[in-house]
């Protein structure tokens, strides 16, 4: 039987044009795959910053099936990673959830794999409020009215019915659903996931060192390292001085 945490992070393969449709007109379908390999990468690594101490194991939620060869190298080697059909995101945040508590996990966590500046803090948080005692579910509001976390401790599927999924009511709709069943809620700090040009302008305004206009004070992003060097590499590219 499985112990400790199980946090996870739902994720496509980066393929050229299998995914980031809104970042793919700007980027172009290469560049566009090789970001949201970064955005993998990091927060990967965020996850694996948590204290082992706490008892974790990571895992990747994947589609499509049958590309592994190519999302493996992209995480750390411990990991495991579970393919999901396609299905409604609820059916497969649920599906997930379910499934990693019934293998003996005392938590289950889901991260968006959109979110390369992290904090491994929130994390750990998140980790710290399902492991104490009593029934609570644990969600990372987004900047723009989704999560980029959601943690239980035993599957509840209401959580995750009649959700209009990419929508700006999908965090309070969800807190409507845990009053409506009696969870209590536990709320991280808000933070940011990046899928189109005025999210990804955001990412480089942190990365540049700029206050992000909603983070709590004090809280700071993860390093992102394959990230910057990415963007880092690609205007470096775009200087007039590159090109001549």
């Amino acid at each position: 039987m499985a112990v400790g945490a199980a946090i996870s992070i739902v994720c496509k393969t980066p393929l050229p044009g299998g995914g980031k449709s809104r970042l793919r007109p700007l980027l172009g379908a290469e560049d566009a795959a090789a970001l949201s390999a970064c955005f993998i990468r990091d927060v990967a690594a965020a996850i694996d910053a948590v204290p082992e101490a706490i008892g974790r194991t990571g895992y990747a939620i994947y589609a499509p099936a049958g590309t592994d060869a190519v999302l493996r190298p992209l995480l750390p080697a411990s990991w495991r990673l579970v393919a999901r059909q396609d299905a409604d995101l609820g059916v497969v945040l649920f599906s997930a959830i379910a499934g990693f508590l019934a293998e003996g996990h005392d938590c289950a966590l889901v991260i968006n794999a959109d979110s390369p500046t992290l904090p491994p803090v929130l994390v750990a948080a998140a980790v710290a409020a399902l492991q104490a005692p009593g029934e609570r579910a644990v969600f990372g509001p987004a900047q723009d009215g989704g999560y980029y976390l959601v943690g239980l401790k035993h599957p509840h599927r209401r959580l995750f019915e009649e959700i209009r999924w990419s929508t700006p009511e999908v965090m309070a709709v969800t807190l409507e659903r845990a009053a409506e069943i009696g969870l209590p809620v536990t709320l991280l700090p808000t933070w940011y996931d990046i899928d189109d040009a005025a999210t990804l302008a955001l990412l480089e305004d942190e990365l540049a060192g700029r206050p992000l206009p909603f983070a709590m004070t004090g809280l700071s992003g993860g390093p992102a390292l394959h990230t910057r060097a990415f963007l880092a590499r690609r205007a470096a590219a775009a200087r007039p001085e590159a090109a001549s």
